[in-house]
């Protein structure tokens, strides 16, 4: 079978991993059996042929949910061996080293995994410990009052995290831009704004997170909805995390209020909440990994989730650890701690796990737009 994909791969022009893609895709294009269950199969229904533009468009319209594996009569021992989920799996982690800036950091997406993330975030967070010990600093420079910028200064911060920013935004335009010219084009008008709504309500809400309702599969086929809970509680976390900064970064430009802010400011309101939800969900998430059905998940997605998901629940955990020690001796080594964690987390995003939420977004837009659009072949046509 394999050396099958490999030569139908060469005559294409795919990779290995896009040519297994587009060989189910005819399988289940003549089945459509799963059209329900998430927006994949409709749009798989909406072409003849399978290019590199398509592939990479459907695996990143997929959302693992993992019910089609279940439902599939054609899956493993079949000798079809259909397996959408990971043969998607494996076409997303491609998809974003083919679309990297700049290309050379494309490999990083290989890299990735919890060690990965644990030593970085560690090699970091020594850094600034050190440099808080040959200051002086380490013991002796919180005041009491919480002030964070009595230990690193405030432009120093900013001047970090801001440069990282930068780069993180400008990484994934890039990459995504490249993404979105590599699918197929159809010229027929369709509403932006409503197939704007349309995708935004689709990535808010986990549409399709939800195997056609009943749930995804995780360790059998009973299908259960705490994957798209906990997906959720990481994502609204994450969400309102960057809320309490930017609410923090207002009240200290634009009002005069500079930091440290009381328990109950909206800051440290947004931070905690924010914080519990980052907590609870990557643990959860990590949990299902961990009981999924070997044959749902791709190893290259395996090592980029723990990564992330490592990096997420370290991060809450030091932040929410500093928020109520913060007028103790120890916050000045929780601190740097923090910060290398964070600055981890920053590094890694456009090369790791995060992408998969930047393109999923870029594919259901995409997915808007053309189910607005009358199909240009009938029943019967052929390729």
């Amino acid at each position: 079978m394999q050396s099958l994909i490999d030569q139908v791969a060469a005559e294409s022009g795919l990779t290995p991993g896009e040519s297994e893609v587009a060989r189910q895709m005819v399988i289940c294009n003549a089945c459509r059996y799963c059209e329900g269950y998430c927006a994949v199969f409709p749009a798989m229904e909406r072409r003849l042929e399978f290019g590199r533009g398509d592939v990479q468009f459907l695996a990143n319209l997929c959302h693992d949910c993992g019910a089609c594996l279940h439902a599939c009569q054609y899956a493993p021992p079949h000798e079809f061996a259909v397996n959408v989920p990971a043969a998607m799996a494996a076409v997303r982690s491609t998809t974003y080293e083919a679309h990297a800036w700049p290309a050379a950091f494309g490999a990083l997406y290989r890299r990735q995994g919890a060690w990965v993330a644990a030593a970085l975030a560690g090699g970091l967070a020594l850094f600034f410990l050190l440099g808080l010990a040959r200051n002086g600093t380490l013991a002796g420079a919180a005041d009491g009052r919480g002030n964070f910028y009595s230990v690193f200064p405030h432009g120093l911060m900013v001047t970090i995290f801001g440069l990282a920013s930068l780069w993180i935004v400008l990484a994934f335009a890039i990459g995504v831009v490249r993404f979105w010219r590599g699918l197929p084009v159809r010229n027929d008008p369709v509403s932006m704004t409503a197939a704007t709504v349309d995708a935004a309500g689709a990535a808010l809400t986990l549409r399709y997170l939800d195997g056609g309702g009943d749930g995804c599969n995780v360790e059998d086929d009973r299908p259960t909805h705490w994957r798209r809970r906990f997906h959720h509680l990481t994502f609204y976390g994450f969400a309102l995390c960057f809320a309490s900064t930017s609410v923090a970064t207002l009240y200290h430009y634009a009002l005069g209020w500079p930091a440290p802010y009381p328990y109950l400011s909206l800051p440290v309101v947004l931070g905690t909440v924010g914080g519990v939800g980052l907590l609870i969900g990557p643990l959860g998430l990590m949990v299902l990994g961990g009981r999924r059905h070997p044959m749902q998940s791709h190893r290259a997605q395996k090592a980029m989730d723990h990564g992330f998901l490592v990096l997420l629940f370290a991060t809450s955990l030091t932040g929410l650890l500093l928020l109520f020690l913060r007028e103790t001796a120890a916050m000045p080594a929780l601190l740097a701690v923090h910060l290398g964690i964070v600055l981890a987390l920053f590094a890694t995003l456009p090369y790791g796990k995060f992408a998969h939420a930047v393109y999923r977004v870029a594919a259901l837009a995409k997915d808007a737009i053309e189910k607005r659009q009358p199909r240009h072949f009938d029943v019967g046509s052929e390729p």
